[in-house]
């Protein structure tokens, strides 16, 4: 009767189009198999699709079964951590940290499944295996190919059987699908003649199986026909945090049918226990057995399960091997013992019985790691092209290390001074041999070519920096000095190149020392030099011994040499009046200005003489002198003056007194004062010396310098004056006069500190006159400076201040007229 209505219905919805099917109808008819539905569109003419198109589309999506796993799932959660990371602060610091190692360990394996739902991926696409069993819910899709050709799509039903168009219902019952298709194939031949059928697989049934244990999220699950193992633990979240991974059995009717070891799979890549599922299977995860911690020098350190007593040999398989700088004799095992107390056991995992040992639950495996010590090793190091560590081979000497100095050492590499450095015993101790590297690689059969051993150090000098490589040595050298004797250390100061403290070589002597401090600088005095000597006496104490050497005779002479001794001092003197080249500089109105080279006790006139005198332009009086250690001296007293103006103004801050500047103000004031830059000029008077007095005269020191102006013509008139400005030079005309040129002085202005700057760089008051002279007397070149009144107050504040005085002095004077 369906059948009947959906036709009419669609022979009226064709011809007649008053009438249109309801939504039930239209479902009614997709509910039908699509063999039925094509069957009956083709008999009224009719396309399926018209149908279809008529109803509202819906979105089918999958949902999202299982959400991603939160941290609180985590094998150890936060409070956990909190827990032990509480427990191992009471413990030594080397096992805190082996703890803290252990507390950073998961489980291996379950990262896999952490959070893995969301990419379970249908499997309706992939192909069939022939022995898949057909059952009520699958689709067979036949394509007819030949005298005609169509496609159905035939789906099994719940007797088992398809409904094939003119053939009938057909069992497929207990087939599997190769049988199936045989099974169509001989039927379609045998009915249809001159067709022929290809017969595939289409949409899979969906299977009802269940999981449980410790499942992430255990329950029944609707998948795939084709679904395995794995695939059902994918859908239901994983494996719960004490799930085994080793033994999850697959149950079918009551019975153990097949175990899945995903480590085989994970580990070896070994998919055979991974069963296909079956309608109504029960996929049990077991709780985890046994568990065995592996850190260290392992691969892949992690929490492995433990099954079928297995042995250290396996679980360094599990953890992937061991590392390269692992030194597996030494490991370690911790165990809990029969009384729960934790026990050390010593594992050698090169040994075979140490590999066969059996693992316990709970234990820690620990892999400790090598030595980084590197044993049959030499080290260069220094001014080498090529520094680093060089195999040791018996009977190795410097110069097969270092064959060439122009392709092994840089340029600046002292050939004179090199060091060996010596182990000599197993604690580190030290000893040093000195190197001449030139004479070692230029004559290989010299005694300078030392025979190498093992562990030893060639350290080569820059012939400018010897500080950076020496320090180490000078360091373990005062170190290993341990039982009360000397340490094996020498000192040279002097006139040397680079003095300072120095290793005492075996052997060493003064020459020796004299080339580690890269020989004396010039103008050295060579006829006598002092060697200090302390002399340790058990019973008197200890003296010290002056001892005179001829260094010429060291240098030439081998045999005169001094062997040295721990703590000595040698001390190189300078010529006697030895100096440096000095030089001066004269500029501006002289005939020859330049730099000239002067000695010891040369004179300022000695110079200005040697300089051809001065020009007619000259002006002796304006002349500029500046000098080094003037410069030095003002740099210091500025220094001075900063300081004592920051402890003024902190006093100030810390008494009643309301502070005239602010902090910041302050600040900024010393700040400008400290970057002020210093002149160093000294006041000569050129005239008197031109006059052939013998006191102004001044003996001349290096980097003096002399500036002698043409003759200037004005007079500069600055400061708080109306109108700064400068003036041409009248004889006779006085300093009031020039002020008044200017305008006159401000009403800010300090008259009674005014002052003259000379044209020699002196300072004259204008007020203050003798009988002979009269500083208000005006001289070309000269600078008149009016100065601010720091103390100005204007009418206002100056009459309030007197009211408030008068003001109290009366109410003083009423308060005593009533007594």
């Amino acid at each position: 009767m369906l059948i009947a209505g959906l036709s009419a219905i669609i022979i009226f919805s064709t011809q007649v189009q008053a009438v249109t099917p309801s939504p039930q109808m239209i479902e009614q008819f997709k509910q039908l198999p699509k063999s039925e539905q094509e069957r009956i569109a083709k008999q009224y003419g009719v396309d399926p699709s018209m149908l279809s198109a008529s109803s509202a589309t819906t979105t089918v999506s999958n949902p999202q079964v299982v959400k991603p796993r939160s941290k609180v799932n985590n094998v150890l959660d936060q409070s956990e951590d909190e827990a032990l990371t509480q427990q191992t602060k009471t413990a030594a610091k080397v096992d805190a940290i082996d703890n803290k190692k252990e507390q950073q360990l998961k489980p291996f394996g379950y990262d896999l499944f952490a959070g893995s739902p969301t990419t379970f991926a249908p499997v309706s696409d992939v192909p069939v295996p022939s022995e898949y069993m057909v059952g009520p819910g699958d689709t067979i899709n036949v394509q007819l190919y030949g005298k005609e050709n169509n496609n159905y799509q035939l789906m099994v039903g719940r007797d088992g059987a398809v409904q094939f168009p003119d053939l009938g219902p057909i069992s497929l019952v207990g087939l599997s699908f190769a049988e199936a298709r045989s099974l169509l194939q001989d039927k379609i031949a045998q009915s249809m003649i001159g067709i022929n059928a290809n017969i595939t697989m289409g949409e899979l049934r969906s299977i009802r199986i269940f999981v449980a244990g410790d499942a992430y999220q255990p329950g029944s699950y609707t998948v795939s026909s084709l679904s395995t193992i794995t695939q059902a633990l994918f859908i239901s979240g994983g494996i719960n945090q004490i799930g085994s991974l080793r033994n999850i059995q697959l149950k079918r009717q009551g019975k153990t049918v097949g175990s899945l070891d995903l480590y085989d799979l994970l580990m070896r890549g070994d998919a055979s226990g991974d069963i296909r599922l079956q309608s109504g299977d029960v996929v049990f995860i077991p709780s985890t057995g046994g568990t065995v911690s592996v850190m260290g020098e392992v691969r892949r350190p992690a929490i492995y399960e433990l099954k079928n007593n297995e042995t250290m040999a396996d679980i360094i398989k599990m953890a992937s091997g061991l590392n390269p700088g692992a030194f597996p004799k030494a490991s370690v095992v911790e165990r809990f013992s029969d009384k729960a107390v934790k026990t050390v056991i010593n594992v050698d995992l090169t040994a075979q019985n140490g590999l066969n040992q059996a693992v316990k639950n709970g234990d820690v495996l620990n892999v400790k790691s090598a030595s980084n010590r590197i044993d049959n090793a030499i080290t260069i190091a220094g001014a080498v092209i090529r520094p680093g560590k060089y195999q040791w081979t018996k009977q190795i000497k410097v110069a097969d290390l270092l064959p060439s100095i122009w392709g092994n050492l840089t340029i600046s590499a002292d050939l004179d001074y090199a060091l060996l450095v010596r182990e000599i015993n197993q604690r580190g101790d030290i000893e040093v041999h000195r190197i001449a590297l030139g004479k070692a690689i230029t004559e290989p059969f010299s005694e300078f070519n030392l025979t190498l051993k093992p562990r030893d150090t060639v350290l080569v000098f820059d012939y400018d920096d010897r500080k950076q490589l020496l320090n180490p040595i000078i360091k373990q050298l005062k170190k290993q000095s341990r039982f009360g004797e000397a340490a094996k250390l020498v000192s040279i100061n002097g006139n040397v190149r680079f003095p300072g403290q120095y290793p005492l070589t075996a052997n060493g002597n003064v020459k020796e020392l004299l080339i580690a401090a890269g020989g004396l600088e010039e103008g050295s005095y060579t006829m006598s030099a002092e060697l200090t000597r302390q002399i340790v006496s058990q019973t008197d104490g200890v003296s010290i011994e002056h001892k005179q050497l001829n260094l010429n005779e060291i240098m030439t002479n081998p045999s005169a040499d001094a062997r040295l001794q721990s703590k000595d001092i040698l001390t190189v003197r300078m010529l006697p009046d030895w100096q440096d080249t000095r030089w001066v500089k004269i500029k501006g109105e002289v005939k020859f200005p330049g730099t000239y080279s002067i000695q010891r006790g040369e004179t300022l006139k000695d110079v200005i003489a040697r300089a051809g005198g001065y020009t007619e332009d000259a002006a002796l009086k304006s002349a500029v002198f500046l000098r080094q250690s003037v410069k030095d001296k003002e740099r210091l007293e500025l220094a001075k003056l900063s300081d004592e103006l920051r402890r003024d103004i902190a006093a100030k801050a810390l008494t009643n007194d309301s502070p005239t500047v602010g902090y910041a103000d302050a600040q900024l004031m010393l700040k400008e004062l400290e970057n002020i830059q210093v002149a160093g000029r000294l006041v000569v008077d050129l005239n008197a010396l031109s006059l052939g007095i013998d006191e102004a005269n001044l003996d001349l020191e290096s980097e003096d310098a002399l500036y002698i102006p043409p003759k200037n013509q004005t007079v500069s008139v600055m400061g708080q004056v109306q109108h700064p400005s400068t003036h041409r030079y009248k004889e006779g005309v006085t300093f009031d006069q020039y002020l008044e040129l200017s305008g006159g002085s401000r009403k800010r202005a300090d008259d009674d500190r005014i002052y003259i700057i000379k044209a020699d760089g002196s300072v004259a008051m204008p007020n203050e006159s003798t009988w002979f002279t009269s500083s208000s007397l005006m001289e070309p070149g000269d600078t008149i400076i009016v100065p601010l009144d720091t103390e100005y107050k204007d009418s206002l504040t100056l009459w309030q201040q007197v009211t408030s005085i008068i003001y109290n002095s009366a109410i003083a004077a009423a308060a005593v007229a009533t007594l």
